[in-house]
C-alpha cells in the first residue's frame, strides 16, 4: 500500500484524486461503486501492478477527495462516462483496460460504447451491462421499500443518514450490502433501520478499512453519491441499441443480492446480456457476494490477470 502514489489531476476544471501503482506500458483503470472509493481496489491494484501493468484507481467527481461539480443534482452517469475519457486524455493514456464494480461497472461498459477507441477490454464485478433509463431497474417488481427506490426520493436518504455519523452509515451499508438478501425496508422503517448494531463487519473488512472509507466520505458527504447513481439511474442515456465491441469479462457472485433483482439472473445466465456485449465471458463464484474484490481478492486477482494477459492494446 505504501507504494501507491496519490495525486490530483485536473479534468475539465475539476481536481480528481488519483491513486496509482506500477509502471507497465499497459494501463488498467479501476472504477468504484457505492459506498466505495478508490480504496476498494487496493488488492487488485497491487496485483495487476505486480503482474506488469500500470494500475490507476480514482475517486469519481463528488466522491472522496475529488472535487464536486457546481450542480451535483444535475449530474448523470454520462457525466462520469465522459470523465473517464477525459481523465485518460489528461494522463496521456491513449487506450486502457477498464475494470468496474457496482455502478462503476455501468460506467465501464458505457465508456466502451461511447469511446471505443479508448478501451481495450472491460472487466466488471457483480453487475452486467445496464443502459441507464426507465427500464434500468425493474422497481415495479420490487417492494416499495426497496433501497434504490427509497434513495431516489429527494431528501429521504439525507434524513435517514443524518441520524448517524458518517462512519456508522458506511458500516451499516457495507454490512447490508454484504448479505445475500435485497435490502428492503418495511413501511415503518428507513434503510438504516435494517441494520442490527450487534452484526459484526465481514471478516474480510477491517475496522482500519472502515476508517479509510469513513474519512473519505466525511470529506465528500453523500450529496453526489445519491445523485449518481441512484437519482439519475432513470435518466435515459440516449444510446440506441448500444454495443460493447471489445472482449469483456463479468465475474458474478452467486450470493450477490444484485443477482436477485427481478430478471437479473435470467438476463445473465440466458446470455441475453450478449445482445449488448457479444464477446462476453461470465465466471460465477458460488459463495461470492457484492464486494467480490475484497471478499475473495486472490481469486478475483487471478481471474483479472488471466483475462488481461490474453488481451492486447
Amino acid at each position: 500500500m505504501e507504494n501507491i502514489k496519490h495525486s490530483n489531476v485536473e479534468v475539465k476544471g475539476l481536481k480528481l484524486h488519483v491513486a496509482e501503482i506500477g509502471s507497465g506500458e499497459k494501463t488498467v483503470i479501476f472504477l468504484h461503486g457505492f459506498p466505495e472509493i478508490w480504496y476498494t481496489w487496493r488488492h487488485q491494484m497491487i496485483a495487476v501492478a505486480d503482474a506488469g501493468y500500470r494500475a490507476i484507481a480514482y475517486d469519481f467527481r463528488g466522491y472522496g477527495l475529488s472535487e464536486h461539480p457546481e450542480e451535483p443534482e444535475k449530474a448523470t452517469s454520462m457525466d462520469l462516462v465522459h470523465e473517464v475519457k477525459d481523465l485518460l486524455d489528461s494522463l496521456e493514456i491513449s487506450k486502457a483496460f477498464i475494470i468496474g464494480k457496482d455502478f462503476g461497472a455501468i460506467i465501464a461498459y458505457l465508456v466502451a460504447v461511447v469511446y471505443p477507441e479508448k478501451v481495450a477490454s472491460v472487466i466488471t464485478l457483480g453487475i452486467p451491462f445496464i443502459n441507464p433509463g426507465a427500464s434500468a431497474v425493474k422497481k415495479d417488481l420490487l417492494p416499495k421499500g426497496f433501497y434504490i427506490t427509497r434513495w431516489q426520493e429527494p431528501g429521504r436518504a439525507e434524513a435517514d443518514f443524518g441520524r448517524f455519523d458518517v462512519k456508522s452509515v458506511i458500516r451499516n451499508i457495507y454490512i447490508l450490502f454484504s448479505k445475500s438478501e435485497v435490502p428492503v425496508a418495511g413501511d415503518d422503517q428507513e434503510i438504516m433501520d435494517l441494520f442490527n448494531p450487534s452484526t459484526p463487519l465481514p471478516p474480510w473488512f477491517s475496522e482500519e478499512d472502515l476508517n479509510v472509507y469513513a474519512s473519505l466520505y466525511e470529506k465528500s458527504g453523500f450529496r453526489f453519491a445519491l445523485q449518481v447513481p441512484y437519482r439519475s439511474l432513470t435518466v435515459e442515456s440516449d444510446l440506441i441499441d448500444p454495443k460493447v465491441n471489445v472482449p469483456a469479462l463479468l465475474v458474478m457472485g452467486e450470493e450477490d443480492y444484485c443477482f436477485k433483482f427481478p430478471g437479473m439472473e435470467d438476463y445473465i445466465r440466458s446470455g441475453a446480456v450478449k445482445h449488448f456485449v457479444p464477446d462476453l465471458e461470465t465466471i460465477y463464484i458460488p459463495e461470492g457476494r457484492h464486494f467480490l474484490g475484497e471478499q475473495f481478492p486472490e481469486k478475483v486477482n487471478k481471474l483479472i490477470i488471466e483475462f488481461l494477459d490474453k488481451q492486447s492494446i
